[in-house]
């Protein structure tokens, strides 16, 4: 027994002495993936060992999600996390792990607003004529997402409740399969994060009709609010995590956090967030932990308001 305690903690001394994978449980091209692949470049760096990105999309999330937890809790395996993993999940009723004991919150990475997004031929310039124009052909409005719970979702059903705007939602496997469709007309609109968006938006493909942030978006500076275009309700962020197995020694999570925190600090990896419509967060692992059950208290509500279900 002294052997094997002897051994765990040579291991967390020497961490990290090998890969590591961050399992982002999304689809390539999305904005956790685009974080991953950021951390995943800073980490490699900072530990000289090769990090790599593995795409696990599926279920909002939770096929990456339980990936994590079956791995060895040794640290090598990270989770990008998501709103709609950490604080959503109550959508699934029959899911085969529990984010909030299986996983263990190393740090929030990033929080970010959303855009709400049409196709150019939708006839709703801002979010007022938006929920005029539902309310006229109820049901017939579609909204694409990354999945039932995911953070895209739980955006157009805040919207849903708050404008009382019957809207429709179309769920896919991930954003950036919503975000062709969208481009295609084959659904009206998206609730998204701003990386996957921005270009579209510069270059007319798409139309921006408010943020959800408390303030305006630097990266979009004349597209106005919610709370600004008369839905107060309608504030809210999506953000990101870094999370690990909760049985991972938690020696080797405060390296991580304190790692992660370091990279967060830098100007490189701050302007690179900013320039997506990001704002770091990188916060320590108990304000993280007090952050996650305060989202999931709120988002618990939106669930129950909406009858929000994955089944």
């Amino acid at each position: 027994m002294l052997l094997g305690s002897a051994g765990a903690a040579l291991a967390q001394e020497n961490y990290p002495d090998r890969p590591i994978r961050i399992i982002v449980p999304f689809s390539a091209g999305g904005s956790s993936d685009l974080q991953g692949r950021m951390l995943a470049d800073k980490l490699g760096k900072l530990y000289h060992q090769s990090v790599v990105v593995e795409n696990r999309p599926g279920a909002g999330g939770h096929i990456g999600g339980k990936s994590v937890v079956d791995a060895p809790a040794d640290g090598y395996t990270l989770l990008l996390g998501s709103l709609g993993l950490h604080a959503t999940y109550n959508t699934f009723k029959k899911l085969n792990y529990n984010p909030a004991t299986d996983l263990k919150v190393v740090a929030v990475l990033a929080e970010m607003p959303h855009v709400v997004i049409a196709n150019p031929r939708l006839p709703a310039s801002n979010l007022q004529q938006l929920a005029a124009a539902a309310r006229q052909r109820p049901d017939t409005m579609t909204f694409g997402s990354a999945g039932v719970g995911s953070s895209v979702h739980m955006m157009g059903e805040l919207f849903r409740l708050n404008a009382e705007a019957p809207i429709v939602h179309v769920p896919y496997k991930g954003s950036s399969a919503a975000m062709t469709d969208l481009l295609g007309g084959q659904i009206d609109l998206m609730f998204e994060n701003p990386p996957t968006t921005l270009a579209y938006i510069r270059s007319g493909k798409l139309k921006a009709l408010a943020v959800t942030g408390k303030t305006r978006s630097p990266a979009l500076p004349n597209v106005p609010t919610a709370a600004e275009s008369g839905f107060p309700g309608f504030v809210a962020t999506s953000w990101t995590t870094v999370a690990v197995s909760a049985k991972v020694p938690d020696a080797i999570a405060d390296k991580l956090n304190a790692d992660i925190r370091k990279i967060a600090a830098t100007p490189e990896f701050r302007k690179g967030l900013e320039e997506q419509g990001m704002t770091p967060v990188a916060n320590t692992r108990e304000a993280a932990r007090k952050f996650v059950a305060e989202e999931k208290g709120r988002w618990d509500q939106v669930i129950a308001r909406g009858k929000i279900s994955a089944e």
